[in-house]
C-alpha cells in the first residue's frame, strides 16, 4: 500500500532522519548488517562508521549513544512490522479474527530477528531499554500485547466469547503465543508430532479458545478491523516517537 494510500493513517514517510540525510541511511544499513553478523554486544561506533564510510563523529551528530542507535534501529524494524500487518488488515479484515491474527503475529516475529530479540527477556536488545517509557512502548508493539488488544476490541464487538473475564482471556493468549512462539522456533520440533504445519495447529488452538461457535457477520468484522487498525497505528505512532527522541538532532 502506497503513502497515499494510507489516507488518515501514520507512516514513517518523511518523518525519519535517514529520509533527509543520506549519511544517516548508510549509517542505519551499515549498523543493521554488523549487528545481524555480530550481535549488539560486539558491535562498535567506530566499526560501523568504517562500514558507512564516515567518521565516528558524523554517527554522533544523529545518535548521542550506541544504545540510542540500536534502539532506533530495533524501533524502525518494528514499526515496519506494524505497518505490514495492519496493511494485511486493510487489505483482508477477516485477518482480525483470533485463529488468522496469531499466526500472522507469530509469523511477523519468528521472521524478524530484532522482534524476536525484544520478545527475549535476556536478549542484549531489551537490556539497552533503560528508560520505563522505552520499555513500555517497546512491550505493547509485542506479539502478545497486540493480541490481547485486539481480545478487547473483539470483545467489545461481540466477535468472541464473553463469558470468561477479559484478564483471562487474555493470559490465556498469551501463554498460547508464547507456547507456540518457542516451540516453532526449532525448525525440527513440529516433525517430531506429525505436523506439518504448525501454524494451522496454532489457528485451531486459538478458534477453539476464544472464538464463537459461528462465524461473525462481515459487516461487524470491517467495524471491528478498523478499531484494530486505529489501535496499531497508536502503538505505531508512540514507537515512532521513540525513534525520534532517540535522534541527537531532535532532542
Amino acid at each position: 500500500m502506497t503513502p497515499e494510500e494510507r489516507t488518515g493513517e501514520t507512516t514513517t514517510v518523511n518523518r525519519l532522519i535517514e529520509h533527509d540525510s543520506v549519511k544517516a541511511a548508510r549509517i542505519l544499513d551499515s549498523a543493521r548488517a554488523l549487528v545481524l553478523e555480530h550481535g549488539v554486544r560486539k558491535v562498535t561506533i567506530a566499526e560501523i562508521a568504517a562500514a558507512a564510510g564516515v567518521g565516528k563523529g558524523t554517527v554522533y551528530l544523529y545518535w548521542e549513544t550506541k544504545e540510542d542507535l540500536f534502539v532506533g534501529l530495533a524501533a524502525r524494524e518494528v514499526l515496519g512490522c506494524i505497518e505490514a500487518i495492519n496493511d494485511q488488515i486493510a487489505q483482508d479484515p477477516q485477518c482480525i479474527l483470533p485463529r488468522r491474527l496469531s499466526p500472522l503475529l507469530i509469523r511477523t516475529t519468528l521472521g524478524n530477528p530484532w522482534m524476536r530479540w525484544l520478545w527475549s527477556e535476556d536478549s542484549a536488545l531489551r537490556q539497552l531499554l533503560h528508560r520505563p517509557a522505552d520499555q513500555e512502548r517497546f512491550a505493547e508493539a509485542t506479539a502478545s500485547a497486540m493480541g490481547g488488544a485486539v481480545i478487547s476490541i473483539l470483545r467489545d464487538c461481540g466477535i468472541v466469547r464473553d463469558d470468561l473475564p477479559l484478564p483471562r482471556q487474555i493470559y490465556a493468549l498469551h501463554s498460547v503465543l508464547v507456547g507456540f512462539a518457542t516451540v516453532m522456533s526449532d525448525v525440527e520440533g513440529a516433525g517430531r508430532f506429525g505436523i506439518d504445519d504448525p501454524e494451522a495447529a496454532l489457528a485451531d488452538t486459538v478458534h477453539l479458545l476464544l472464538e464463537r461457535p459461528r462465524d461473525p457477520a462481515a459487516r461487524d468484522v470491517a467495524k471491528a478491523a478498523e478499531a484494530v487498525r486505529t489501535r496499531f497505528n497508536e502503538i505505531h505512532d508512540n514507537l515512532l516517537g521513540l525513534v525520534t527522541v532517540g535522534a541527537a538532532g531532535t532532542r
